[in-house]
């Protein structure tokens, strides 16, 4: 029996081995070859490296079934000038900068990275059969194989370090969309001759306090997170009725159920009370309103595993990536999940405050722009869009709705009309030709102060004549403008250089008196509006709902099917 034992254990790499090499190009004589005969390294590693890459170049960059190289055209040049020497191995053994990269793809998502994008199941098979058995560290074969894997694994993490796996967008404000070559091979070059490679690859990151923050407490996320694949709840339309829920989000949410234990495992069809009691029971577990019936803050929860916010984590690393190299030493930053305002100076945050935001059917967009000027009591100039959705309706019910929200009917001549005289029943959004504006005031929707940057969204910053809502821990509320709480200290921030022209002083007598005045002059401020949900803060990480679903789409279309290893 011990003997048995031993043979199994003996023959296990060379089975291991042969079914590697029978992945490899070329004829499968030869391949028999390769296995019975190894050819010696130092001979044909060049001439392995050269005919596979040519096989990868006839086969869609397809190494063999399962390995794609991404990077196939840039390294046939690579190859080709060096060559065809590896640049992770030589005379049967690893290189430093071999176990340096390797390793460095090992602990990738303590970068916010995802090991498989890099090879690293096939590299840590040729690396444990290279370990175990001598035969396969003699075979040119395996060994280039693992180069072009490792170099491939290396061209990819240079461009998801330095830009990330976001597709760039409007609001996107870095200029090196599509990297050249050369910043590929001098990175490679650089990296190699300095032995340096992890410090290489660091380097590309963003230089960020968001950003670092975040990968910091990231270390911590990982050292106590429980990785385990579970089914995504698809999520339903939960404004539709129950009963429209679709066939998707019900076999998703049987499957997840099943996997956490709630529904046998080896049902194949589960009855209506089946169903109810596995929800009652899940719901009883997490602490959720006892219900029998799937709800929204339940798929919520279901939907955010570790696994699933290690993928915001590296989504939100990732944002910053978007971000020019430097931002201005002065800008007003808005974070829409975390209903924040920052005013950094500095690099220091002078500045915070809450803030109301676009609610999810009148999202706050995205952008880019400067801070121009402010306005002491404002009149508000209602949207079309806020008319035709809320106000023409209401007005047609009762003309008196007009009076109670102290707005006013203005004409093309900027008259204010008699809304008694209007027959609104005739007027709808081909047949509008009148502006309604609020009267300025203490119950203006805008508050005291709006604050103004160009944008085409007809978006500002100002106050509210809500200012309890500020209070409120879920603040995604607006028609799409963002309402601040410290309007006061912003604007005393934006004239703090002028206080010749403006006292703050000033400002007060003025809003003292409501009275109207526009400030300018003073030095624009670049204002940012962006959609970051984590942080880290306070020695963890911090999640934020994602108040638009973007983390959701995001997730979808780039890191759905991502294996945890």
């Amino acid at each position: 029996m011990n003997y048995r034992k031993r043979s199994v254990r003996f023959l296990l790499p060379a089975i291991l081995l042969m079914v590697l090499i029978s992945c490899h190009v070329g004829s499968r004589k030869d391949e028999k070859d390769n296995v019975i005969t190894p050819v010696p390294l130092d001979n044909n590693v060049g001439a392995d490296l050269k005919t596979m890459l040519g096989h990868a170049a006839d086969n869609k960059d397809q190494l063999n079934d399962t390995i794609f190289l991404g990077y196939r055209k840039l390294m046939d040049s690579v190859y080709e000038n060096n060559g065809y020497t590896p640049f992770w191995s030589g005379k049967e053994r690893w290189l430093l900068s071999g176990d340096s990269l390797f390793s460095f793809i090992g602990h990738s998502k303590e970068l916010g990275l995802f090991p498989s994008d890099y090879h690293y199941s096939a590299l840590a098979f040729i690396r444990r059969i290279v370990d175990e058995d001598t035969m396969a560290r003699k075979n040119a074969t395996i060994w280039a194989r693992a180069d072009l894997m490792l170099t491939d694994a290396y061209f990819t993490m240079v461009k998801h370090l330095k830009q990330g796996r976001l597709q760039y967008d409007s609001v996107t404000l870095r200029k090196d969309s599509l990297l050249p070559d050369s910043f590929y091979t001098k990175n490679l070059a650089a990296a190699l001759q300095s032995n340096s490679i992890r410090a290489s690859l660091q380097a590309l990151e963003p230089r960020s306090k968001g950003y670092d923050s975040l990968k910091t407490y990231l270390g911590d996320f990982l050292a106590t997170a429980h990785f385990r694949r579970l089914t995504w709840v698809e999520h339903p339309n939960w404004s539709e009725n129950p009963k429209k829920d679709s066939a998707a989000f019900y076999q998703s949410l049987v499957r997840r159920l099943q996997e956490v234990g709630y529904i046998d495992s080896a049902a194949t069809t589960v009855d209506t009370a089946t169903m109810a009691g596995a929800i009652r029971n899940y719901q009883r577990a997490n602490k959720l309103k006892i219900s029998g019936k799937a709800s929204e803050e339940m798929v919520t929860m279901m939907d955010n595993s570790d696994w699933e916010k290690f993928k915001r984590i590296a989504i939100n690393l990732d944002r910053y990536k978007l971000l020019p190299d430097s931002l201005p030493s002065v800008y007003v930053w808005v974070d829409l999940p975390a209903f924040k305002l920052q005013v950094v100076d500095s690099d220091t945050v002078v500045l915070e405050s809450r803030v109301i935001v676009g609610a999810p059917k009148t999202r706050t967009p995205l952008l880019t722009s400067e801070i121009s000027n402010f306005i002491t009591y404002p009149q508000w100039t209602v949207p079309m869009s806020i008319i035709m959705k809320e106000m023409l309706p209401a007005i047609k019910k009762n003309v008196d709705y007009l009076r109670k929200q102290n707005l006013m009917v203005v004409d093309d001549n900027d008259s204010v009309r008699d809304p008694m005289k209007i027959n609104w029943a005739r007027l709808n959004k081909n047949n509008f030709p009148y502006q309604i504006k609020q009267r300025q005031g203490d119950d203006n929707s805008l508050g005291v102060m709006k604050f103004n940057f160009r944008n085409k969204y007809d978006v500002y910053l100002h106050d509210t004549n809500v200012r309890w809502m500020f209070d409120k821990s879920f603040r995604a509320l607006s028609h799409g403008c963002v309402r601040v709480k410290e309007w006061r200290k912003l604007s005393d921030f934006l004239i703090r250089n002028d206080t010749m022209k403006y006292h703050p002083d000033t400002l007060r007598a003025w809003i003292s008196r409501q009275e109207k005045h526009t400030v300018y002059g003073f030095a624009h401020v670049p204002i940012f509006i962006r959609y970051f949900t984590a942080e880290g803060k306070k020695g963890k990480i911090l999640f934020h709902e994602d108040i638009y679903g973007e983390d959701r789409q995001l997730r979808d279309r780039y890191f759905a099917n991502k294996p945890i290893y």
